[in-house]
């Protein structure tokens, strides 16, 4: 597994770390169960020394790599960089004489280093984008990533590499905006663990969590990224006031100095409902049910997302959800019982979902055994089961290659660096 720009141990609602981080961890660690041994590549730092090897769970190891700049530079900075990562790879391979069977990257300069690896070894290799640029191109406007990028992306699609997506409106997002052959696409959901988000008591969540007993509580999990649309939320309890003891709690994000959280908090202050909105801040994974089922419902205002994995979180633990149509909504909520879909982007859209899901908040507590049945089928044991399949159909189409054959560095990895940092040399 490669994870270059994010650790799977990282702080999950921060800046980078998010569902992917949940996705590879979760995934490896199913791996693991089944006799499988995995290693996940990532950049040292937050914690992590380089070289510094990480048992995460069984037959898992967590290997994190120095590379390039400062930890809290931005992640198109690490581009450069990539060739010396893969170096570094390279290098702990051989000390460890380690054969892999095949490469699992996430997001696109994992890809782009997946890519070496599988010209210098001979290895399949499959990639999982998590996010496409060209689509946050178009839902958050020019500027949101860097051209390279978007030219990574079509690149390693254009070349062939087999694609994981997660959801079906990803998968025409690949085919739309990339030319991807359908062929070489594979549609695995993601995964919930059904252990750790279930229902809880509604009564003791609301007290651990602060809560109000009649409160209406609308509740947001994320990062404070632009496609995620806080924005929009707010907006949408904005005209919501009527509505008697409604609170939103949105969980998530950098903190209080963070500019993201700044403009959020100006935005409920302009909206005039500052009152009625509590800035929680980070909650660390194993609290979250608690948020979930305290919760009349969960809101997922996104203008894009590749699956939408706090809503399958949230209906694990019994609790609805209003959302966009993004990622996978249209087949986790087509059950009237756990949740509605704004028919459009709309602030005013959204807000009639929720009201019409807080019109029924009487009969949740009836219905979150059955909000749960809806979700059941996406226990992590069974997806990482379609994922393994994923694995065998690439070994048994590419034939598995011979771990003793030499490693040969493809010619654009063999471009050294001018002072061996791993930066690429300016044509």
């Amino acid at each position: 597994m490669l994870s270059v720009h994010s650790s799977p141990l990282g702080r999950l609602g921060t800046q980078d770390t998010g569902g992917m981080s949940v996705y590879i961890r979760e995934l490896s660690r199913q791996m693991g169960l089944r006799g499988h041994r995995v290693d996940i590549y990532t950049r040292a730092g937050d914690g992590l020394a380089s070289g510094e090897v990480v048992w995460i769970s069984e037959n898992v190891r967590l290997i994190p790599l120095r590379m390039g700049p400062e930890a809290d530079a931005p992640k198109a900075a690490l581009y450069p960089h990539l060739i010396g990562f893969f170096r570094g790879m390279d290098r702990f391979r051989r000390r460890e004489a380690l054969s892999y069977d095949l490469i699992h990257s996430h997001y696109w300069l994992s890809g782009q280093v997946g890519r070496m690896a599988r010209r210098a070894w001979g290895t399949p290799h499959i990639t999982t984008f998590h996010t496409l640029a060209a689509v946050k191109h178009h839902v958050c406007g020019p500027g949101s990533d860097p051209e390279v990028r978007m030219a990574v992306e079509r690149d390693l699609v254009a070349s062939g590499e087999r694609v994981l997506v997660s959801s079906e409106q990803e998968k025409e997002n690949l085919i739309r905006l990339y030319a991807a052959e359908p062929d070489r696409v594979a549609t695995v959901p993601c995964g919930v663990d059904l252990g750790v988000f279930r229902p809880m008591d509604r009564s003791a969540a609301r007290h651990r969590i602060g809560a109000g007993a009649d409160d209406s509580l609308i509740l947001f999990v994320g990062r404070f990224a632009p496609e995620k649309g806080l924005d929009r939320l707010l907006r949408a309890v904005a005209r919501l006031k009527h509505i008697p003891r409604l609170r939103l709690m949105v969980v998530g994000g950098d903190g209080e100095r963070n500019p993201a959280h700044r403009r959020m908090a100006d935005l409920a202050l302009a909206c005039g409902i500052t009152d009625r909105v509590a800035f929680i801040g980070r909650v660390e994974q194993g609290e979250l049910p608690w948020y979930y089922s305290a919760a009349d419902l969960l809101a997922l205002p996104s203008s894009y997302e590749s699956f939408g994995m706090v809503a399958l979180e949230a209906l694990a633990c019994g609790t609805p959800v209003a959302a966009t149509r993004v990622g996978a909504m249209e087949r986790l909520l087509r059950d009237a019982r756990n949740g509605r879909l704004a028919p459009d982007f709309n602030p005013v859209s959204l807000a009639d979902a929720i009201e019409n899901l807080l019109e029924n908040r009487t009969a949740a507590p009836r219905m979150a055994a059955a909000v749960r049945r809806s979700v059941v089928r996406y226990d992590w044991s069974r997806v990482s089961a379609e994922v393994l399949a994923i694995y065998q159909d690439s070994l048994s189409e590419a034939g598995i290659a011979n771990p003793d054959a030499p490693v040969r560095l493809h010619p654009e990895i063999g471009r050294a660096a001018c002072c061996g940092c791993g930066a690429l040399t300016p044509a």
